[in-house]
Protein backbone atom coordinates (compact mmCIF):
# COMPACT_ATOMS: atom_id res chain seq x y z
CA UNK A 1 0.00 0.00 0.00
CA UNK A 2 1.22 3.36 -0.84
CA UNK A 3 2.17 5.60 2.37
CA UNK A 4 0.52 9.15 2.19
CA UNK A 5 2.22 12.33 0.80
CA UNK A 6 3.86 13.75 3.71
CA UNK A 7 2.98 17.46 4.51
CA UNK A 8 5.26 20.39 4.22
CA UNK A 9 5.10 23.43 5.95
CA UNK A 10 6.49 26.74 4.17
CA UNK A 11 7.68 28.87 6.44
CA UNK A 12 8.78 32.87 5.03
CA UNK A 13 11.15 35.46 6.38
CA UNK A 14 9.39 38.79 5.44
CA UNK A 15 12.34 41.20 5.59
CA UNK A 16 14.51 40.35 8.69
CA UNK A 17 17.04 42.88 10.17
CA UNK A 18 19.96 41.77 8.47
CA UNK A 19 19.24 42.93 4.54
CA UNK A 20 19.65 46.87 3.49
CA UNK A 21 17.79 49.14 1.25
CA UNK A 22 20.63 49.16 -0.54
CA UNK A 23 20.78 45.83 -1.26
CA UNK A 24 17.50 45.13 -3.09
CA UNK A 25 14.77 47.60 -4.28
CA UNK A 26 12.19 44.81 -3.49
CA UNK A 27 13.00 44.64 0.22
CA UNK A 28 9.45 45.73 2.27
CA UNK A 29 10.06 48.15 4.82
CA UNK A 30 7.26 49.98 5.63
CA UNK A 31 4.34 48.58 7.61
CA UNK A 32 2.58 48.67 4.46
CA UNK A 33 4.78 46.62 2.25
CA UNK A 34 5.36 44.45 5.15
CA UNK A 35 1.74 43.49 5.33
CA UNK A 36 1.30 42.83 1.26
CA UNK A 37 4.29 40.51 0.74
CA UNK A 38 3.13 38.87 3.77
CA UNK A 39 -0.11 38.97 2.85
CA UNK A 40 0.96 37.93 -0.33
CA UNK A 41 3.43 34.87 0.79
CA UNK A 42 0.31 33.82 2.82
CA UNK A 43 -1.61 33.29 -0.29
CA UNK A 44 1.38 31.67 -2.23
CA UNK A 45 1.54 29.28 0.32
CA UNK A 46 3.45 29.94 3.47
CA UNK A 47 1.69 28.59 6.45
CA UNK A 48 4.45 30.55 9.02
CA UNK A 49 5.17 34.06 8.55
CA UNK A 50 8.25 35.34 10.64
CA UNK A 51 8.59 38.59 11.63
CA UNK A 52 10.61 41.98 12.35
CA UNK A 53 10.09 45.41 12.13
CA UNK A 54 11.81 48.22 10.14
CA UNK A 55 11.60 52.36 10.69
CA UNK A 56 9.07 53.35 7.87
CA UNK A 57 11.22 56.30 7.74
CA UNK A 58 14.91 54.75 6.45
CA UNK A 59 14.34 51.12 6.99
CA UNK A 60 16.28 50.48 9.67
CA UNK A 61 15.74 47.40 11.93
CA UNK A 62 13.24 48.42 15.43
CA UNK A 63 11.61 46.59 17.97
CA UNK A 64 9.63 49.70 18.59
CA UNK A 65 5.88 47.50 19.42
CA UNK A 66 4.05 51.13 17.57
CA UNK A 67 5.86 49.70 14.68
CA UNK A 68 4.57 46.13 14.57
CA UNK A 69 1.19 46.74 15.05
CA UNK A 70 1.01 48.74 12.50
CA UNK A 71 1.28 45.59 10.26
CA UNK A 72 0.94 42.97 12.67
CA UNK A 73 -2.72 42.80 12.98
CA UNK A 74 -3.57 43.47 10.08
CA UNK A 75 -1.93 40.54 8.55
CA UNK A 76 -3.42 38.58 11.01
CA UNK A 77 -7.01 39.87 10.28
CA UNK A 78 -6.56 39.16 6.37
CA UNK A 79 -4.58 35.30 6.86
CA UNK A 80 -5.02 32.38 8.67
CA UNK A 81 -1.34 32.11 8.93
CA UNK A 82 0.64 31.53 11.55
CA UNK A 83 2.41 34.82 12.84
CA UNK A 84 5.80 34.06 14.17
CA UNK A 85 7.26 37.27 16.02
CA UNK A 86 11.39 37.52 16.06
CA UNK A 87 12.81 37.31 19.90
CA UNK A 88 16.04 38.02 18.33
CA UNK A 89 15.84 41.47 16.62
CA UNK A 90 18.76 42.59 15.77
CA UNK A 91 22.60 42.42 16.97
CA UNK A 92 22.38 45.61 18.37
CA UNK A 93 18.85 45.64 20.13
CA UNK A 94 18.95 44.63 24.15
CA UNK A 95 17.01 41.64 25.36
CA UNK A 96 13.65 44.37 26.68
CA UNK A 97 13.92 45.39 23.57
CA UNK A 98 13.76 42.28 22.03
CA UNK A 99 10.72 41.07 24.14
CA UNK A 100 8.61 44.30 23.56
CA UNK A 101 6.50 43.54 21.45
CA UNK A 102 6.60 39.71 21.75
CA UNK A 103 5.03 40.32 25.15
CA UNK A 104 2.32 42.08 23.68
CA UNK A 105 0.85 40.25 21.18
CA UNK A 106 1.23 36.83 23.28
CA UNK A 107 1.81 34.93 19.34
CA UNK A 108 1.21 31.53 18.82
CA UNK A 109 4.84 31.35 17.64
CA UNK A 110 8.49 33.81 18.26
CA UNK A 111 11.82 32.97 17.12
CA UNK A 112 14.27 32.27 19.64
CA UNK A 113 17.76 32.16 18.82
CA UNK A 114 19.88 28.88 20.59
CA UNK A 115 22.88 31.03 21.64
CA UNK A 116 25.18 33.89 21.34
CA UNK A 117 27.28 33.56 18.28
CA UNK A 118 29.57 35.81 15.83
CA UNK A 119 26.72 36.63 13.13
CA UNK A 120 27.94 38.14 10.18
CA UNK A 121 27.58 39.91 6.57
CA UNK A 122 30.12 42.27 6.68
CA UNK A 123 32.39 40.80 3.98
CA UNK A 124 29.05 42.19 1.26
CA UNK A 125 30.40 46.35 2.37
CA UNK A 126 32.49 45.98 -0.13
CA UNK A 127 30.68 44.88 -3.01
CA UNK A 128 28.31 48.43 -2.38
CA UNK A 129 29.26 51.50 -3.66
CA UNK A 130 26.15 53.33 -3.13
CA UNK A 131 24.45 53.47 0.07
CA UNK A 132 20.40 54.91 0.23
CA UNK A 133 20.92 55.60 3.86
CA UNK A 134 23.75 56.52 5.91
CA UNK A 135 22.92 54.33 8.83
CA UNK A 136 23.16 51.34 6.26
CA UNK A 137 27.45 51.03 5.98
CA UNK A 138 28.32 51.38 9.56
CA UNK A 139 25.15 48.16 10.33
CA UNK A 140 27.05 45.95 7.91
CA UNK A 141 30.51 46.89 8.30
CA UNK A 142 30.17 47.13 11.89
CA UNK A 143 28.98 43.23 12.34
CA UNK A 144 32.42 42.19 11.76
CA UNK A 145 32.96 43.09 15.92
CA UNK A 146 29.56 42.60 17.15
CA UNK A 147 28.01 39.73 19.04
CA UNK A 148 24.59 38.33 18.68
CA UNK A 149 24.12 38.10 22.51
CA UNK A 150 21.49 35.11 23.65
CA UNK A 151 22.76 33.19 27.44
CA UNK A 152 21.63 30.56 28.75
CA UNK A 153 19.96 33.00 30.93
CA UNK A 154 18.57 35.03 27.69
CA UNK A 155 16.93 31.96 26.63
CA UNK A 156 15.46 30.96 29.69
CA UNK A 157 13.92 34.39 30.05
CA UNK A 158 13.07 34.35 27.03
CA UNK A 159 11.36 30.82 27.51
CA UNK A 160 9.73 31.55 31.01
CA UNK A 161 8.32 34.61 30.03
CA UNK A 162 6.78 34.08 26.91
CA UNK A 163 6.22 30.15 27.55
CA UNK A 164 3.66 31.94 30.23
CA UNK A 165 1.45 32.62 27.62
CA UNK A 166 1.19 29.50 25.51
CA UNK A 167 3.31 30.42 23.05
CA UNK A 168 5.87 28.04 21.58
CA UNK A 169 9.35 28.44 19.53
CA UNK A 170 10.87 28.22 16.42
CA UNK A 171 14.33 27.13 18.03
CA UNK A 172 16.64 28.79 15.72
CA UNK A 173 20.25 26.62 15.46
CA UNK A 174 23.36 27.80 13.64
CA UNK A 175 25.22 24.91 15.22
CA UNK A 176 25.51 21.70 16.40
CA UNK A 177 25.73 22.98 19.69
CA UNK A 178 22.85 24.79 19.57
CA UNK A 179 21.02 21.56 19.50
CA UNK A 180 22.32 20.34 23.14
CA UNK A 181 21.40 24.18 24.62
CA UNK A 182 18.16 22.85 23.47
CA UNK A 183 18.25 19.59 25.14
CA UNK A 184 19.81 20.84 28.01
CA UNK A 185 16.41 23.31 28.20
CA UNK A 186 14.07 20.37 27.71
CA UNK A 187 15.70 18.07 30.10
CA UNK A 188 14.93 21.24 32.52
CA UNK A 189 11.61 20.58 32.18
CA UNK A 190 11.19 24.47 30.00
CA UNK A 191 10.43 23.41 26.67
CA UNK A 192 8.43 20.15 25.65
CA UNK A 193 7.56 18.40 22.59
CA UNK A 194 6.72 18.87 19.71
CA UNK A 195 9.59 21.14 19.17
CA UNK A 196 9.90 23.22 15.99
CA UNK A 197 14.03 23.09 15.29
CA UNK A 198 14.78 25.75 12.17
CA UNK A 199 17.94 24.70 11.15
CA UNK A 200 20.28 27.58 10.01
CA UNK A 201 23.35 27.42 7.58
CA UNK A 202 25.38 29.87 5.31
CA UNK A 203 25.76 32.26 7.92
CA UNK A 204 29.19 33.64 8.61
CA UNK A 205 29.85 32.74 12.20
CA UNK A 206 27.49 29.98 11.95
CA UNK A 207 27.53 26.08 10.09
CA UNK A 208 28.08 26.43 6.40
CA UNK A 209 25.71 25.46 3.83
CA UNK A 210 27.41 21.87 3.23
CA UNK A 211 25.14 19.08 2.73
CA UNK A 212 27.61 17.29 5.30
CA UNK A 213 26.60 19.66 7.86
CA UNK A 214 22.58 19.13 6.92
CA UNK A 215 22.87 15.02 7.73
CA UNK A 216 24.87 15.89 11.02
CA UNK A 217 22.23 18.63 12.05
CA UNK A 218 19.58 16.15 11.35
CA UNK A 219 21.49 12.96 12.89
CA UNK A 220 22.45 14.85 15.99
CA UNK A 221 18.63 16.20 16.61
CA UNK A 222 17.32 12.73 16.15
CA UNK A 223 20.05 11.36 18.53
CA UNK A 224 18.85 14.25 21.42
CA UNK A 225 15.29 14.58 21.33
CA UNK A 226 13.75 11.24 18.72
CA UNK A 227 12.52 12.01 15.57
CA UNK A 228 8.92 11.91 16.26
CA UNK A 229 9.27 14.61 19.30
CA UNK A 230 10.40 17.43 16.66
CA UNK A 231 9.46 18.73 13.31
CA UNK A 232 12.79 19.81 11.34
CA UNK A 233 13.29 22.77 9.47
CA UNK A 234 15.89 24.58 7.06
CA UNK A 235 16.99 27.72 6.06
CA UNK A 236 19.61 28.08 3.67
CA UNK A 237 21.31 31.53 3.67
CA UNK A 238 21.68 33.64 0.29
CA UNK A 239 22.67 31.70 -3.05
CA UNK A 240 21.99 28.84 -0.94
CA UNK A 241 18.69 29.18 0.04
CA UNK A 242 16.41 26.88 -2.53
CA UNK A 243 18.82 24.12 -3.25
CA UNK A 244 19.25 23.65 0.28
CA UNK A 245 16.22 23.97 1.57
CA UNK A 246 15.08 21.32 -1.59
CA UNK A 247 17.68 19.41 -0.10
CA UNK A 248 16.70 19.23 3.01
CA UNK A 249 12.75 18.56 2.56
CA UNK A 250 14.37 15.51 0.48
CA UNK A 251 15.95 14.57 3.95
CA UNK A 252 12.67 14.89 5.64
CA UNK A 253 12.58 18.47 6.45
CA UNK A 254 10.20 21.40 6.03
CA UNK A 255 10.82 24.67 4.46
CA UNK A 256 12.10 28.25 5.33
CA UNK A 257 12.48 31.48 2.25
CA UNK A 258 11.99 35.04 2.35
CA UNK A 259 14.25 37.92 1.38
CA UNK A 260 15.35 38.14 4.99
CA UNK A 261 17.30 34.49 4.23
CA UNK A 262 18.11 35.49 0.78
CA UNK A 263 17.14 38.52 -1.87
CA UNK A 264 17.27 36.52 -5.13
CA UNK A 265 15.32 33.80 -6.85
CA UNK A 266 18.01 32.86 -9.29
CA UNK A 267 21.82 33.44 -9.96
CA UNK A 268 21.52 37.33 -10.81
CA UNK A 269 17.50 37.51 -10.54
CA UNK A 270 16.28 39.72 -7.22
CA UNK A 271 13.61 38.42 -5.83
CA UNK A 272 10.78 41.02 -6.64
CA UNK A 273 8.54 39.51 -3.44
CA UNK A 274 8.49 36.91 -0.77
CA UNK A 275 5.55 35.61 -2.87
CA UNK A 276 7.63 35.04 -5.93
CA UNK A 277 10.14 32.70 -3.40
CA UNK A 278 7.16 30.76 -2.20
CA UNK A 279 5.82 29.84 -4.94
CA UNK A 280 9.27 28.45 -6.77
CA UNK A 281 9.84 26.43 -3.74
CA UNK A 282 5.98 25.56 -3.45
CA UNK A 283 6.38 24.72 -7.31
CA UNK A 284 9.53 22.24 -6.29
CA UNK A 285 7.78 20.61 -3.75
CA UNK A 286 5.07 19.68 -5.46
CA UNK A 287 6.85 18.35 -8.35
CA UNK A 288 8.93 16.10 -5.52
CA UNK A 289 5.43 14.83 -4.65
CA UNK A 290 5.29 16.72 -1.29
CA UNK A 291 1.62 18.06 -0.43
CA UNK A 292 2.01 21.59 1.17
CA UNK A 293 0.77 21.92 4.92
CA UNK A 294 -2.08 24.59 5.71
CA UNK A 295 -1.83 27.11 8.10
CA UNK A 296 -4.18 24.64 10.26
CA UNK A 297 -1.72 21.66 9.53
CA UNK A 298 1.43 22.85 10.96
CA UNK A 299 -0.76 24.16 14.10
CA UNK A 300 -1.76 20.57 15.02
CA UNK A 301 1.90 19.65 14.03
CA UNK A 302 3.83 22.13 16.16
CA UNK A 303 0.80 21.87 18.72
CA UNK A 304 0.65 25.90 18.65
CA UNK A 305 -2.52 27.31 20.95
CA UNK A 306 -3.96 28.51 17.89
CA UNK A 307 -5.10 32.10 16.20
CA UNK A 308 -8.06 33.01 18.87
CA UNK A 309 -5.47 32.77 21.36
CA UNK A 310 -3.85 35.75 21.07
CA UNK A 311 -3.33 39.54 21.42
CA UNK A 312 -3.25 40.89 18.08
Amino acid sequence: MSQPSRKVIISCAITGATHTPSMSEYLPLTPDEIERQSIEAAEAGAAILHLHARDPQDGRPTPDPEVFSQFVPAIARATDAIINITTGGSTRMTLAQRLAYPLLAKPELCSLNMGSMNFSIHPIARKISSWKHDWEREHIEGMEDVVFKNTFKDIKAIMLELGEYGTRFEFECYDVGHLYNLAYFVEQGLVKPPLFIQSCFGILGGLGADPENLTIMRATADRLFGRENYAFSILGAGRHQLPFVTMGAILGGNVRVGLEDSIYLAKGVKARSNAEQVRKVRHILEELSYEIATPEDARQMLGLKGKHNVHL
